[in-house]
């Protein structure tokens, strides 16, 4: 079968590594046809000093404390199970106030959010591009790995974006999950959450060597105990991440999914084919040289209308998901496809009946929240 792949916005010069995410775009116009799911980035090198513990953390490799009954912990994700793919228990990144938690469905509608709609699709519903079982050989989705604080650190060679990334060394396991599988020519995303220090360690187009370090494209480490998200980023530069944000915390888990109704409690992340050459806030980067007001600038936040009626029938999983998008939307992270939501790979995941009830949530059933702090060139 031939697919044809979406066009992805123009790159801009010195982008080139970004050129590799073609092929995973079309990889996942294959899995759409073909019926499965899956999953759809860029930032020297050095070696810094382990972060030390927050006042009152536990030992290093001590037992998660238990999380409270039934509430949330923000900003503290000390309570979280260790190993791949492993819950958070109730635990969200980042303060409650912080973008990423924020309540945006009082917030104004964009004045240009009709043409922003139109630009993504109308029409076309929204797909998990995560899932349970393989596709190619690899887990459907963006996997992560939660370790302890005395998780040997490694140095991190960074080939593209080294001087727009945080300095290694990296407590990346030796058998750290890979976006797209060991032998994947993707995005390569790496994701380690440093239970124990709060931390959250993304690099892109990661690879193991025999040493036991890592190389990557790029790297960033994120504070997920502070609205000082990243502390030694810059304006303009990116991350792991096309738009400069963190890639785990907009991600959709099953653990939180499937709690149903107000289960996640944060902004999803998602991509479109083409962005402009523009940013807003938390984004820190873009990745297009098109400058079309009519196309989403990385960090763009839609949410869905608050006159959908989620149907009763949905799943658990559907009902979180879009509950989640009506109180807290999703941003423009990446280039990639149309509607494509981010998500992490696990077995608990009914792919058809996800993927049968998301696509009936079309484009024209969502807004894009007003724009505050656009960035431009």
């Amino acid at each position: 079968m031939t697919m044809t792949p979406t066009p992805c916005a123009p790159l801009v010069p010195g982008d080139a590594f970004r050129k590799r995410r073609l092929g995973a775009i079309s990889r996942c116009l294959a899995i759409a046809s073909l019926g499965a799911l899956v999953a759809a980035c860029g930032g020297g090198g050095g070696d810094a000093a382990p972060v030390s513990p927050p006042p009152g953390s536990p030992a290093p490799g001590a037992p998660a404390p238990a999380p409270p009954p039934g509430g949330h912990v923000y900003g503290d994700v000390r309570g979280a199970t260790l190993g791949v793919g492993a819950p958070l228990n109730g635990a969200l990144p980042f303060p409650a106030n912080n973008d990423w938690n924020a309540d945006i469905s009082g917030l104004p509608i964009d004045p240009n959010s009709d043409n922003l709609i139109a630009s993504i699709g109308l029409s076309r519903g929204l797909f998990p591009d995560f899932g349970a079982g393989l596709w190619e050989g690899a887990p459907i989705g963006i996997p992560y790995v939660v370790v302890a604080g005395n998780q040997p650190r490694v140095a991190v060679q960074f080939t593209d974006y080294g001087d727009e990334s945080d300095a290694g060394p990296y407590p990346i396991p030796p058998n750290a999950p890979i976006e797209g599988g060991p032998s994947s020519a993707g995005d390569r995303h790496v994701i380690v959450i440093d239970r124990d220090n709060n931390r959250l360690y993304e690099t892109g187009n990661s690879y193991p060597q025999s040493d036991g370090s890592w190389r990557a494209s790029g790297g960033a480490v994120f504070h997920l105990d502070s609205n000082n998200v990243r502390p030694t980023a810059r304006p303009r530069w990116t991350s792991a991440d096309a738009a400069g944000l963190p890639i785990f915390p907009g991600l959709v888990r099953y653990d939180e999914a499937s709690l149903g109704a107000g289960g996640i409690r944060h902004a999803l992340r998602f991509t479109v084919s083409q962005t402009r050459r523009a940013y807003v806030p938390p984004a820190t980067h873009w990745a297009s040289s098109n400058t079309s007001p009519n196309l989403p600038p990385m960090g763009m936040r839609v949410r869905l209308k608050a006159g959908y009626a989620i149907p009763p029938g949905f799943s658990a999983e559907a009902q979180a998901i879009l509950t989640a998008l009506k109180t807290h939307g999703m941003m423009v992270a990446d280039n990639g496809s149309n509607w494509f939501l981010s998500g992490a790979p696990d077995e608990r995941w009914n792919n058809d009946r996800l993927k049968s009830e998301l696509r009936q949530v079309l484009g024209r059933d969502f807004e894009v929240v007003r724009m505050d702090g656009l960035v431009t060139p």
